[in-house]
């Protein structure tokens, strides 16, 4: 998923890359709640017909599924934070700091083939950058030009 966020007089324009959650924090727990309860009650069931084991297993695996699907839901909040200005693009990597920076002017912005899909790519300088690799195809391919669209904008502005 990517947003564009509005246009503020001398700001640099601001593109933001997150992946795609299908829940927010109050679902998964009750997604999370409901498959361990499910795990528990068939856990039960079979203790009661005589598997003794039964709900100590089913506890692991409440344990094991809570934090496998709290992982995989932490990743979603990495994210991209694309600031394009008039003389400099930057690129902040989130969580964290980790800040990359091209020259506007020398900043150029494709799709690469690689390892089994297309990369986004910015390079300058004989530097690259990979950027969505979290986004489908088509998100890449829409963030693609749209980037080139707001890189065309900005030289267009500091020509003037």
């Amino acid at each position: 998923m990517f947003v564009l966020r509005p246009t503020v007089a001398g700001h640099p324009r601001v593109v933001w890359l997150r992946p795609n959650r299908a829940l927010d924090k109050r679902g998964l727990r009750r997604l999370i709640i409901g498959l361990s309860a499910l795990a528990l009650a068939t856990a039960a069931f079979g203790a009661w017909q005589g598997n003794v084991f039964a709900p100590f297993f089913a506890l692991l695996e409440a344990f094991v599924l809570g934090f496998a699907l709290g992982a995989a839901w932490r990743a979603g909040d990495r994210g991209e934070r694309i600031a394009i200005g008039p003389d400099t693009l930057e690129v902040r990597l989130l969580p964290g700091r980790r800040v990359r920076r091209f020259q506007t002017y020398w900043v150029r912005i494709g799709l690469a083939p690689g390892e089994g899909r297309q990369r986004l790519l910015i390079t300058s300088h004989g530097n690259e950058l990979e950027i969505g690799a979290f986004l489908g195809e088509e998100e890449r391919v829409e963030v693609s030009r749209k980037l080139m669209v707001l890189l065309s904008e900005v030289m267009d502005q500091s020509r003037r």
